[in-house]
């Protein structure tokens, strides 16, 4: 004797070798014994063989017309035994009514599941909704299909292209043109972003990664709504006697920032500290304000950038040269013989820009020769007396925080400039295929210094004076220097022990970070106010908004950064390419990577693995791709002495950052977020100079 019985949702038939009430014990074709209940069983048969009787039943499920058995079914709740009388005749046969169960079984919009071999047909309206879903699914497979097809063959239907970046990056993993990407990238066997370049659907790698960019952060474009700047009631805000001077490169349009020195020559020196004051118009929740918030900072990239701004506006508030500019400056008086800081006043008021200079065009006039030697010049510069003072300043500034950091601050690596060579008429917005020229600008340098060092002592003098007032403010800070403790930020003062100084509130940049915006408009209160700034700043203590700010603050800066970072080592594969360059001498510093001497450039490398940590190294470049932003190398010679292990004359300790560096400069392929079953690179290297 066999039965038939459902497991799982699965019909099954085999031999009984013995039942009680309860269950029985059931022989399969493949000889697994299993145990059956009684309640399991559906249909005892004799003959055919169990493998014949399901092959019979199977084919004979599938001449059933699903409608005409759903027009034969009653309303009540019936058996398959039944319908297979009504559909078959009086008397159907065990094969006829396992037909009609499995038949039953598998058409759920049809027939309801009632319990064990029994069912229930399904309403009219609920019926056709059934089936309506299903000719739904039926067509967008179809469509999928038909997609997959076109991608396959070099073409990429408009619904994708319309949704490329969506797919990509933060997909409906449901959606039909997500499934068709993954149906052939999986049936071609190229890399996602081969396939789609290959279809048309990306132009070229830089449009690639801009449009990226676009679709995460600026969906709705990057063009500014018609704002008209407020202007600034001057009328109540006194002229200074200082003469202010900017340090911005040529690029530089939001001039935020100025200094002034008076008092040279009497033994106490003023140091002036202006930032521009947009803050003085531009209100918490006004026009300008939500457009500020929403972009949260200006986003910077190789020959291009994205202001928090619009530049009519920026206009208004700027510190451009030659103009009486409304500032919020902060004053501190300096013993000229020891370069004390005595007392810090911060005013509202308006104060002349004499000049803007540009370091990029100073070079060979305030070098390191002119701040290092010990007598001035004969023919002085302009601002070279003023330059030599701060200099001095700054150099004794830094040496009293690194004391409190604990260790120095090492500049062994160099910034690198890049700039875009392109015609005077050329769009702003370049399209990929400019000529770069990358070249190497030294940390530290004694410019940079001084600006560093003023903006470093604002930012901690406002951070602290805050704190004391009892007014909230946005912070950064790190609890220690050591090693995984990272810089955080935060409503309430706390010390920055890499920077090391007290408190650290960034506020000199009010035209291209928010935050800066934000703690202009607490200071203010501040000098309005003084002792009870703290019941009329914008931003209470534990105000939900404040932490909002910083919070939407951190993700976009954190974003701006990553997409900087990209497009820095975007245009350095391109550099390699335009120069033909094949082969870099390199630094290992972690886990197989290395970092060119010469060029912006982290490199994973192979034959790398029993070399030492800071092994100086000459490596072979493979292909670079622009697109997936990747690029990797081959040690083919070791160019320092076995037992010096760098040659670089850079101390060890130098390289304690280059773990996070690394993952800044970005050195693996670009993550998609396609799930194609396993892991699989974003791109092969694309055809043509460019990406394609």
């Amino acid at each position: 004797m066999y039965l038939l019985f459902e497991d799982t949702g699965k019909f099954l038939a085999g031999r009984i070798l013995s039942e009680t009430d309860a269950s029985s014990q059931v022989e399969l074709a493949s000889g697994k014994r299993q145990k059956v209940k009684s309640t399991n069983g559906l249909i005892r048969f004799e003959q055919p063989s169990p493998a014949e009787f399901m092959a019979q039943a199977t084919q004979g499920s599938q001449d059933i017309d699903l409608d005409l058995a759903w027009e034969c079914a009653g309303d009540d709740e019936f058996g398959f035994a039944d319908m297979a009388a009504d559909y078959f005749g009086d008397k159907p046969n065990i094969i006829q009514q396992a037909s009609a169960l499995m038949r039953l079984f598998e058409a759920p919009h049809y027939f309801r599941r009632a319990g064990k071999g029994r069912f229930k047909k399904a309403s009219a309206d609920v019926l056709q909704q059934a089936l309506a879903a299903i000719q739904k699914r039926a067509a967008i497979q179809a469509q999928v299909e038909q997609w997959t097809s076109d991608l396959a063959n070099g073409q990429c239907p408009e619904p994708i292209a319309q949704q490329l970046y969506k797919i990509l990056f933060k997909p409906d993993k449901n959606a039909p043109e997500y499934k068709a990407v993954v149906a052939a990238t999986k049936q071609t066997q190229l890399a996602p972003l081969h396939l789609l370049q290959q279809a048309g659907a990306i132009r070229n790698a830089f449009e690639f990664h801009w449009q990226r960019f676009l679709y995460d952060q600026f969906p709705k474009g990057i063009e500014f709504p018609a704002l008209q700047a407020p202007r600034i009631d001057t009328a109540g805000l006194a002229l200074s006697s200082a003469q202010a001077f900017s340090i911005d490169d040529s690029n530089t349009t939001e001039i935020d920032d100025a200094l002034s020195v008076q008092g040279l020559g009497t033994g106490t020196v003023t140091l002036g500290i202006h930032i521009a004051a947009p803050g003085l118009a531009i209100q918490p929740s006004d026009a300008i304000d939500t457009v500020a918030r929403a972009r949260m900072s200006t986003m910077y990239m190789p020959g291009f950038k994205v202001t928090m701004l619009p530049h009519d506006v920026v206009e208004h508030y700027t510190l451009a040269e030659g103009r009486d500019c409304p500032a919020l400056s902060l004053y501190v008086t300096i013993d000229e013989e020891t370069l004390t800081l005595g007392e810090t006043t911060t005013v509202v008021e308006r104060v002349h820009i004499a000049q803007n200079l540009r370091h990029d065009k100073l070079g060979d006039v305030f070098d390191n020769a002119f701040f290092d030697a010990q007598e001035p010049p004969i023919d002085m510069p302009r601002w070279g007396t003023e330059l030599r003072f701060l200099n001095l300043l700054a150099k004794q500034l830094k040496a009293a925080r690194e004391v409190v950091r604990g260790k120095p601050e090492n500049f062994n690596r160099p910034d690198y400039n890049f700039s875009l060579v392109k015609s005077p008429d050329a769009p702003a917005l370049p399209n990929g295929d400019e000529e770069v020229v990358i070249t190497a600008r030294p940390r530290g340098s004694n410019l940079d210094l001084v600006v560093a060092e003023a903006m470093i002592l604002a930012n901690s003098t406002w951070g602290q004076w805050l704190g004391a007032l009892g007014v909230p403010g946005i912070y950064r800070s790190q609890a220690s220097m050591a090693p995984g403790v990272k810089v955080r930020m935060g409503t309430k003062m706390a010390p920055h022990a890499g920077i090391g100084v007290p408190a650290y509130a960034w506020s000199t940049s009010p035209l291209r970070r928010y935050t800066d915006l934000v703690n202009q408009w607490q200071l203010l209160a501040c000098v309005q106010h003084g002792s009870t700034a703290a019941l009329v700043a914008p931003f209470k203590p534990k105000d939900a908004e404040l932490f909002a700010i910083v919070s939407g603050f951190e993700a976009t800066y954190s974003a701006y950064s990553q997409f900087q970072n990209a497009m820095e080592r975007y245009w350095t594969l391109r550099y390699l390419t335009q120069h033909n360059i094949t082969d870099i001498s390199a630094v290992l510093f972690k886990d197989g990577l290395v970092r060119a001497d010469d060029l912006p450039l982290v490199v994973p490398v192979m034959g790398a693995q029993t070399m030492p940590r800071h092994a100086h190294l000459r490596i072979k470049l493979g292909e670079p791709d622009t697109m997936a932003l990747d690029i990797s190398g081959t040690v083919i010679e070791r160019l320092d002495a076995d037992d010096i292990g760098t040659d670089l004359g850079i101390a060890l300790d130098d390289f304690g950052d280059d773990a996070e560096d690394a993952d800044e400069a970005g050195t693996g392929s670009l993550k998609l977020a396609l799930d194609l079953g396993e892991e699989a690179p974003a791109s092969t290297t694309a055809p043509g100079p460019n990406g394609g």
